[in-house]
């Protein structure tokens, strides 16, 4: 199951579980789709970044997205 991190490692932008705007690489590194346009590819292992998929809100209180932050601005 995707972690589905809460916000862009980048600019710390908010990126709930079942909104779209986010995209991970292979490694769920999870990134705005603006930090993603100008990245390209991400910065962690140069993987390509994906669209993440939503969770339905119906499914976050038995499958809870992950709470804790990644936030990285240095690496971008």
């Amino acid at each position: 199951m995707l972690a589905m991190r809460p916000g862009c490692e980048c600019c710390d932008a908010d990126l709930p579980a079942d909104a779209g705007g986010a995209m991970i690489c292979s490694f769920e590194c999870t990134f705005c789709a603006a930090c993603a346009a100008r990245l390209g590819a991400c910065p962690n292992c140069g993987g390509e970044l994906l669209a993440r998929p939503r969770r339905p809100a119906a499914k976050l209180p038995s499958y809870p997205a992950q709470t804790a932050r990644v936030h990285k601005p240095g690496g971008c």
